[in-house]
C-alpha cells in the first residue's frame, strides 16, 4: 500500500485477494497485515469472508494461498494411515517424491468430533518448512491424539499416481489395514 488512505474492508479484500494471486509462495498473516496496516485479526476476518464467498483461499502452515482454478483440477484421494509421530517426515516425503500434494491431516476425536488440519505441502522444501514450524513451536501432530491413526487428503494429476501413493503408503507400512 503506498498511500496514507485508509480502505474500506470491501477494498482491502480486493488488495489481499490481488496481493494472494500474484503471489507464487504463501503469505503469513502478519505480512498481509503489514502490507495492508491492519492487525493480523483483522486479516483472518477478511480471509474468512472472503471463503464465504467461495474465492478459493486456503490457509496453510506456511501461510494464506490462492488456489487457481488449475491447481484445484486432478484427482484426490482420502487415505488412512498410522505411524508415531518420528516418522511423519519419512510419510510426507514419500508422497511428494511421488509427485503428490499432501493437501491436510485429519482425525477423529473422541470429544470434537473429525478434526482437519491444512497441510498443502508437494515438495520436499515445503514438507520441511512444515516440519520445522512443526518444532520449533512444539506443537504436537494431531495423530498423536489417536495413537498415531490419520487421514490424508492427497492429490495428484492422474489416479495412477494416486495408486502409485497408496502402494509406497502400504509398502512402508503407513497404511492403515
Amino acid at each position: 500500500m503506498t498511500d496514507k488512505k485508509k480502505l474500506s474492508g470491501e477494498e482491502r479484500r480486493e488488495l489481499l485477494l490481488k496481493w494472494l494471486q500474484n503471489e507464487k509462495k504463501p503469505l503469513t498473516g502478519s505480512e498481509l497485515a503489514e502490507k495492508a496496516r491492519v492487525s493480523r485479526q483483522v486479516i483472518v476476518g477478511d480471509m474468512t469472508l472472503l471463503k464465504a464467498r467461495g474465492i478459493p483461499v486456503m490457509a496453510t502452515s506456511q501461510g494464506y494461498v490462492y488456489l487457481p482454478k488449475h491447481d484445484r483440477e486432478g484427482f484426490e484421494r482420502v487415505v488412512a494411515c498410522i505411524h508415531p509421530p518420528e516418522m511423519a517426515e519419512k510419510e510426507l516425503l514419500l508422497l511428494v517424491d511421488l509427485g503428490i500434494l499432501v493437501k491436510d491431516v485429519k482425525i477423529e476425536h473422541s470429544v470434537y468430533g473429525d478434526l482437519t488440519a491444512s497441510i498443502m505441502v508437494s515438495n520436499r522444501k515445503e514438507v520441511h518448512r512444515f516440519l520445522d514450524r512443526i518444532q520449533e513451536t512444539n506443537a504436537a501432530y494431531l495423530s498423536e491424539l489417536t495413537g498415531g491413526v490419520h487421514l490424508h487428503t492427497i492429490s495428484a494429476k492422474d489416479e495412477s499416481a494416486l495408486d502409485e501413493a497408496e502402494q509406497a503408503l502400504q509398502d512402508a507400512g503407513f497404511l492403515l489395514e
